[in-house]
């Protein structure tokens, strides 16, 4: 029989391992799932070898630093959702605000997100919406789902009125000046947000 101290060391290598495999990140979900008992994980954390992200979120504390923690938490705590709005706009370079929330959008019929960090200003789609135009980026390490831009520019001008015209005209402006203007995708992101008639004078005048 292996003496407690002994068993214990195994323990917690074999989380740091699990860990280390899921990119440093881990869900309470997961890491019971990966064999970590719930006390060897709040024994991590509370020695500072894990950090707690968010609720039921946690990371190795000696991993390198999240590019974008944010947008990171989200993804693995929201995994329906996708960035969306201001929010995309920022990932996209379309915007020179900072955003102060997550804007993550999620199926109209969904349980809205509940996270106690980072602040998130959660927007219902419609299915036809939130299907179209969804990407995968892979943000340290991990799998997020964001609006491409051309989705996004769609959605914004939806929300014009709670994002502010300027806001949307000004990524309009910063998309052109990319020079990655894909009309196609535009166009099928304004039918699918059904703004095709309110965008067409405005991808006129600055595309």
């Amino acid at each position: 029989m292996r003496p407690p101290s002994l068993a214990k060391s195994e323990s917690l290598l074999n989380a740091e391992a699990a860990f280390k495999k899921h990119g440093g990140v881990l869900r309470m979900a997961e890491a019971v799932k990966a064999g970590i008992h719930r006390r060897t994980l709040y024994a991590m954390r509370d020695a500072g070898v894990i950090e707690q992200l968010s609720r039921g979120l946690y990371r190795l504390a000696d991993a390198p630093p999240l590019g974008n923690p944010d947008l990171v938490t989200v993804a693995l705590k929201v995994p329906q959702g996708v960035i969306c709005l201001i929010s995309a706009l920022a990932y996209h370079e379309l915007t020179t605000q900072i955003p102060h929330q997550v804007y993550v959008a999620v199926p109209r019929n969904s349980e809205p997100p509940r996270l106690d960090y980072p602040p998130v200003r959660p927007f219902r789609f419609e299915r036809s919406a939130f299907g179209e135009g969804i990407e995968t980026y892979t943000i340290d390490k991990v799998k997020v789902r964001i609006y491409s831009p051309e989705k996004t520019l769609a959605d914004c001008f939806k929300y014009r009125n709670k994002l502010g015209l300027d806001t949307t005209v000004e990524a309009l402006r910063l998309y052109k000046e990319h020079g990655k203007i894909d009309r196609p995708a535009l166009l099928r992101a304004a039918k699918a947000c059904r703004v095709a008639k309110v965008m067409r004078p405005y991808l006129e005048a600055v595309l």
